[in-house]
């Protein structure tokens, strides 16, 4: 059960930071720990900084900024599919860990995209995160937001999207709510993040200040369920690059309180979470095969490796309805895909 429960918790931890929000709270007696998958070094004098682009208040793009100056009809450079003849390596399977903003009557778009390549044969994992406006040719359908094939015609039409637009065909897929995220932290008795930097943002719980803002600050900081949702979500003050930043220091949090001794003695009630709160196309058959990588991942944090899409890839638009976007520089995306999931 262990062993399985370290598979299940590799593949599923990224996909739980999904969106409510919440209440920040520090344990006293918390130690400082070093990130070792942390993508940017914290600056100790960062302030809040407004994020550029929030969704529904769009505000056009200057003539003078680099980026296209009209609606793309298929995609924004002009160009078609990423064609190769490149072979996945032997012992490697894709799979696409999301998150969904599912609320009964809600929709149910894919806030969370992380591509998880696993090679069984090296024991590394490759994880990838994709801002979810990143602006794509959906095949058949046309211009969207990455977070919106899913909820148009579920797994297929994604995985037909990122080999369109990015050159590799997911194999699997893995896709939680944000329902199941509260209960399993708080069952593991909470987990101690590294906060990046100094966040203050909106939230509607009985402990936020006069004007309705919790804030956290730099540094280990121990959080319930409620905290690790509001400091995933949060993004008025911030932006969703910023947020995908928080999600991966959560994920790591949340991956090291699980491998405690705490969480192992708990396995049977954490498997029963995990099945009850995740949707995915991989059978016990296409689990088990992954299990053997699992003790020389937990032993040397070099064997994964994290990457961001960020800015340095995108470029900030505003279409013709208003939407706010980003334009991935697809060239660029499919050096790095080159790189981490075909080895070239």
């Amino acid at each position: 059960m262990r062993r399985l429960l370290i598979v299940f918790s590799i593949l599923v931890l990224v996909s739980l930071a999904c969106n409510l929000p919440g209440l920040a709270s520090t344990n006293p007696g918390a130690v400082p720990v070093v990130n070792p998958w942390q993508l940017v070094t914290p600056d100790p004098n960062a302030t809040i900084t407004p994020t550029p682009f929030q969704p529904g208040a769009a505000t056009p793009i200057p003539p003078t900024q680099p980026g296209p100056t009209a609606t793309p009809t298929e995609q924004a450079d002009g160009s078609g599919p990423i064609i190769h003849n490149l072979k996945m390596p032997e012992g490697q399977v894709n799979i696409m860990i999301l998150g969904s903003d599912f609320r009964p009557g809600g929709g149910s778009r894919t806030d969370v995209i992380l591509l998880a390549s696993i090679n069984t044969k090296n024991a590394t994992v490759s994880l990838i995160s994709f801002p979810r406006d990143v602006y794509v040719y959906l095949p058949g359908r046309g211009m969207d937001r990455l977070n919106t094939p899913y909820a148009y015609e579920g797994f297929p039409l994604l995985a037909d999207t990122m080999e369109y637009n990015f050159g590799v065909r997911p194999d699997h897929y893995m896709i939680t709510n944000f329902y199941g995220f509260k209960s399993i932290v708080d069952t593991l008795g909470g987990i101690n993040v590294y906060v990046g930097a100094y966040l203050r943002d909106k939230c509607d719980l009985p402990a936020r200040d006069e004007e309705g803002y919790c804030s956290v600050s730099s540094g280990a900081t121990w959080m319930d369920g409620e905290t690790a949702l509001w400091y995933v979500r949060s993004r008025y003050t911030t932006s969703d690059l910023d947020r995908t930043r928080r999600e991966q220091e959560v994920m790591d949090a949340f991956f090291r309180r699980l491998m405690s001794l705490n969480a192992v003695t708990r396995a049977p009630e954490l498997y029963r979470l995990f099945i009850s709160s995740v949707e995915t196309d991989l059978g016990i058959d296409d689990l088990l095969p992954l299990v053997g990588i699992a003790p020389q991942l937990l032993s040397d944090d070099t064997r994964i490796s994290r990457h961001l899409i960020g800015i340095n890839y995108l470029t900030p638009y505003v279409t013709e309805s208003g939407a706010q976007v980003l334009i991935p520089d697809r060239q660029a995306i499919w050096k790095l895909i080159k790189q981490e999931v075909y080895g070239q």
